[in-house]
């Protein structure tokens, strides 16, 4: 598979009085045509915003992003409206994502009129389309989003998405704000839409059991950093950094007799603030298992098997 896209050392920072909040810190990975990269980590550690400044919805104050051979930054308005055809984004609460004054046929339809294309016609036969490839009937194209579940609200936000035949998207959450059983309705569709389209996710949860079941790859955020990244098996069979195991342990089992086991590994300590934070390993407070150099120097990644990648000193 070819690289779609190529983060270099992105960084997004936001004034907070006289002090500096470093959402995103260097943040660096690639993805692939076709391949779902999931994002997880703690509420606060700077997923939404990565992916929101990728799209330079935010604009990145440092790093570069390549999609699709070009540099964003290097793009003007006009420039970025165009690539931003084949770049998208799924919403985690679909009900705030939508318009309440639109209805879903004119939602859908809105990126076609804004970006210019296909005659009204054709764009009516697109949304139908889209309602079709979403699994909503339709006879529904002129009601209105609190008409809807919020399952389906969530599928009229992903035909929105693929309106412009986009290359890539990214997934805010998507399926937090559903119910259990809802959840796996809309991820076998983005599922089924990755392959029917040839999509690329930066798929972004806190919820492992959902990123383990739709990523190809994991990246594992932290304070603003991606702690360790690498292929799914690998990241699970050896969860190098300490914050990955705690994630990992923090997953109940259900074991054949129904009883969930758990075998929590408990973080101590607080979290850092991120307007102040401390020199060395963002993660030292909470470490079970801290070196003296830790809370001095912050560790570089290192490459522990092929594509896997750890930040941390014990590594």
């Amino acid at each position: 598979m070819s690289e779609l896209l190529k983060v270099e050392d992105v960084k997004k920072y936001f004034p907070r009085g006289n002090k500096i909040l470093k959402a995103v810190d260097g943040v660096s990975f690639t993805l692939r045509s076709a391949e779902t990269l999931g994002l997880v980590g703690e509420s606060g550690s700077g997923k939404s915003t990565l992916g929101r400044t990728i799209l330079r919805l935010h604009e990145p104050d440092a790093g570069r992003v390549v999609f699709d051979g070009e540099e964003l930054s290097s793009l003007n308005k006009e420039e970025l409206r165009i690539k931003r055809r084949h770049m998208q984004i799924i919403f985690q609460d679909p009900l705030a994502s939508l318009n309440p004054q639109m209805s879903i046929g004119q939602a859908i339809e809105d990126p076609l009129v804004i970006h210019g294309i296909s005659s009204a016609r054709e764009r009516k036969e697109r949304v139908a389309e889209l309602l079709k490839i979403v699994d909503i009937s339709p006879e529904f194209i002129n009601s209105f989003p609190y008409e809807f579940s919020g399952g389906q609200q969530q599928r009229i936000g992903i035909a929105r998405a693929l309106a412009l035949n986009p290359k890539f998207i990214v997934c805010d959450e998507p399926v937090s704000a559903l119910d259990v059983s809802i959840q796996a309705q809309v991820i076998a569709l983005l599922l089924e839409l990755r392959e029917r389209f040839n999509l690329s996710y930066l798929f972004i949860a806190h919820d492992l059991g959902v990123i383990k079941y739709i990523s190809d790859r994991i990246a594992v955020m932290y304070q603003g950093q991606i702690v360790q990244i690498g292929p799914k098996e690998e990241v699970f069979k050896n969860p190098a950094h300490p914050y990955t195991q705690a994630l990992i342990s923090s997953v109940p089992k259900i074991p054949w007799n129904g009883k969930p086991t758990r075998h929590y590994k408990t973080l101590k300590g607080e979290v850092p603030s991120p307007i102040d934070l401390p020199p060395g390993c963002r993660f030292c407070s909470r470490c079970p298992i801290p070196l003296p150099i830790c809370g001095e120097i912050a560790p570089e990644g290192k490459e522990i098997s092929t594509g896997h990648w750890v930040a941390c000193h014990r590594s």
